[in-house]
C-alpha cells in the first residue's frame, strides 16, 4: 500500500512540535519528513522525534524553529527542541569503516544513502508529495528490514547494529538478502574497521532500548558479541534495583555477560570505549562475586558482611531474599555513634576505631544491642 503523504501530514499537525513544524516550513521550499518520522507515523507510533531533511540552506527553518540547540557542521545537521534538521545530502565512503564524505544534494540523493528500505521514505511539508527508494512501501508494509544496497553493511558496519535494534524496537522480520549480507560482512571482518568506541556507543544505545535484551538477542545472532556473551533477561535484579539507583543498562549488560572469560570481559569493554568505572562494576556484577556468600548467609550481619562494598547492581543480580532485605532494608541502617565518639572514649586512633564500629553496628543489626547512642557506644568499647 503506498504511503499516503497529506495523511502523514496531518498525524505530524498533531504531534506536540507537529504544527509549529509545518508553520516553520511555510516558504521553507523543499523542506520534508523523513526517516524514522515518516516510518513511525505511517505504522501509527509517535516517533521519538522529528527528522527534517532541507535541499536548500536549512538556516532559515532553523531560525523560524527557534535556532538549533546543537549543530554538526560535518554533516550539516542541527537539533532544536526535539526536532532533527539536515541538509539533503549525498555521500562517499573512501573505504570500509571510515566517515563518509558528504556534499549537498537533492532528497532522492539522500533517500539513496540510508540505510533501510522503510527509513527512506520523505514527505514534502509543502504538499504532501511522497519520495520514496523502491520497495520501501512494501517493505513498511510487509514490516521487513532490507539494505538499500549490496555494499551497505561494509561501507558502514554501524548499520549492523542499527539493523539489530530495528528488528528488536519494530519487531520487523529481516529481508533474506539483508541477513546474507550481515552475515558475509561479519565474516569478513567489516566490525574491525569500525572503531571500539563507535561500536560501544552502538551497544548503548541497544542497551538504551524499551527492551534491550531483545536488541541483544538480535546482535548475538547476528555475530556481533564477543565468545560467551550470551542475552539473559534480569527481571529480578531490575526489580530489585531501587528507582533511580543503579544503572539498569548495565544490569542487563552484566548479567549477559556472565559466561564471559574474566580477561576477555575486561578487554572487551575497553576496545568498546567503557570507562573504568563502568568496566569495573560490569565484571563485578556479571561474576556474582557476591552471590554465593550473600544466599548462604543466614543473619543479618552476615548479609552485611557479604553485601557491604559491592555495587548495589552486583548485590541486585546476586538474587533471593538476602539481596532484597539488604537492599531495602539493611544497607540504611547506620550507627548513632562515630569514630569521634571512640576517640573521645579513649580508643587509639588508628584500625581499631573501625574495627569496634563494624562489630558494633553487626551487634545492632542482628538485634543483640539497641540502636541508640549509649547502648552503641557501650558495645563499640567493649
Amino acid at each position: 500500500m503506498p504511503v499516503d503523504g497529506h495523511d502523514l501530514l496531518e498525524r505530524l499537525a498533531g504531534l506536540p512540535r507537529g504544527q509549529a513544524v509545518l508553520d516553520a516550513a511555510d516558504g521553507v521550499p523543499g523542506t520534508y519528513l523523513v526517516g524514522g518520522a515518516v516510518r513511525d507515523l505511517a505504522l501509527g507510533v509517535t516517533p521519538h522525534e522529528i527528522d527534517l531533511a532541507v535541499e536548500a540552506d536549512p538556516e532559515p527553518l532553523l531560525a523560524k524553529l527557534g535556532g538549533a540547540d546543537v549543530e554538526h557542521e560535518r554533516f550539516g545537521t542541527a537539533t532544536v527542541d526535539g526536532v532533527d534538521v539536515v541538509r539533503a545530502r549525498a555521500e562517499h565512503y573512501d573505504q570500509p569503516g571510515a566517515l563518509p564524505d558528504v556534499r549537498p544534494a537533492g532528497i532522492d540523493e539522500d533517500l539513496a544513502r540510508r540505510d533501510f528500505t522503510v527509513n527512506a521514505i520523505a514527505v514534502a511539508l509543502d504538499g504532501g508529495a511522497v519520495h520514496a527508494v523502491d520497495h520501501a512501501g512494501e517493505d513498511l508494509d510487509a514490516r521487513r528490514l532490507r539494505v538499500l544496497h549490496d555494499a551497505s553493511f561494509r561501507d558502514d558496519p554501524t548499520r549492523l547494529w542499527r539493523l539489530a535494534r530495528y528488528a528488536a524496537r519494530l519487531a520487523f522480520a529481516i529481508e533474506e538478502r539483508t541477513l546474507q549480507l550481515a552475515a558475509e560482512a561479519v565474516a569478513d571482518g567489516a566490525l574491525n574497521t569500525v572503531s571500539g568506541v563507535r561500536m560501544g556507543n552502538e551497544l548503548r544505545l541497544a542497551l538504551r532500548e524499551p527492551d534491550p535484551v531483545a536488541a541483544l538477542i538480535e546482535a548475538a545472532s547476528l555475530g556481533l558479541m564477543p565468545p560467551g556473551f550470551a542475552p539473559v533477561r534480569p527481571d529480578e535484579a531490575l526489580e530489585l534495583l531501587p528507582p533511580g539507583e543503579g544503572r539498569r543498562d548495565l544490569v542487563v549488560l552484566a548479567a549477559s555477560c556472565a559466561g564471559m572469560d574474566a580477561r576477555a570481559l575486561l578487554a572487551w569493554l575497553d576496545h568498546m570505549g567503557f570507562t573504568a568505572g563502568e568496566r569495573d562494576l560490569v565484571a563485578a556484577s556479571s561474576r556474582f562475586v557476591v552471590g554465593e556468600p550473600l544466599r548462604a548467609a543466614s543473619t543479618p550481619s552476615e548479609i552485611a558482611r557479604a553485601a557491604r562494598g559491592a555495587p548495589v547492581e552486583a548485590v541486585a543480580l546476586a538474587g533471593g531474599d538476602n539481596a532484597r532485605r539488604w537492599i531495602d532494608e539493611l544497607r540504611h541502617v547506620r550507627l548513632h555513634i562515630t569514630g569521634d565518639d571512640l576517640l573521645a572514649a579513649g580508643v587509639p586512633q588508628g584500625p581499631e576505631v573501625g574495627e569496634r564500629l563494624r562489630r558494633a553496628l553487626e551487634r545492632v543489626l542482628d538485634g543483640e544491642v539497641a540502636p541508640d547512642h549509649a547502648a552503641e557506644l557501650a558495645a563499640a568499647l567493649e
